[in-house]
């Protein structure tokens, strides 16, 4: 994983320039407990490749795989994902809390960066 966001959107514009459509990701709230804070990002290229983080486990797979709906057919999503204490080490959060991540495409080939 990359230690600086700013690091994120350049591996994103370079995946752009380079011919991919991608995808970011940004936890806008958390509530309870969350291994990652609002404003995390991840981004994803239209291959499933993906950079950064926005939680975890099994959850950063669903986000992956919404991504690249969100790459093929233009239109955000936003995503949310909770979990009670007995069960959240299964899919990713820490413990018990809920996440919002709203994923949308940022380019493409043929518009470049958003």
């Amino acid at each position: 994983m990359l230690d600086r966001d700013e690091d994120i959107l350049k591996a994103a514009e370079s995946w752009i320039m380079s011919g991919r459509g991608v995808a970011l990701a940004t936890v806008v709230e958390t509530w309870g407990s969350a291994p990652r804070p609002a404003g995390s990002n991840l981004v994803i290229d239209d291959k499933g490749t993906f950079l950064g983080s926005v939680s975890g486990g099994c959850v950063e797979g669903a986000v992956v795989t919404e991504a690249l709906d969100v790459i093929a057919s233009g239109q955000p999503k936003m995503l949310e994902f909770g979990v009670a204490d007995e069960t959240a080490w299964n899919v990713g959060l820490s413990c018990g809390g809920t996440i919002r991540v709203f994923v949308e495409k940022i380019g493409d080939a043929k518009t470049g960066p958003s």
